[in-house]
């Protein structure tokens, strides 16, 4: 897989955001690899790109990754009473 293409399927606006869709995405099965610069994640910033994070699978899982960050949950399908 690390000869793989890896394409950018998310943008986030900073590490916890990035986090967030990684595990939606890994919990799906799709491989995931995180891309950001150093500096805007140790001082968090987010002026001029710093602190965006892009959120990268291989080429093969675009497609499934997608169609997973679309799907919306509404409040009634989470469960809250375990």
């Amino acid at each position: 897989m690390e000869d793989e293409k890896w394409e950018v399927a998310h943008v986030a606006a900073g590490m916890i955001d990035a986090n967030i869709v990684a595990g939606r995405l890994e919990t799906d099965g799709i491989p995931v690899k995180l891309k950001y610069e150093a500096v805007g994640v140790l001082y968090g910033l987010t002026v001029d790109g710093l602190g965006e994070v892009k959120v990268l699978v291989p080429a093969g899982y675009m497609e499934k990754a997608l169609e997973a960050l679309a799907h919306h949950y509404e409040e009634a399908d989470i469960v809250t009473d375990l």
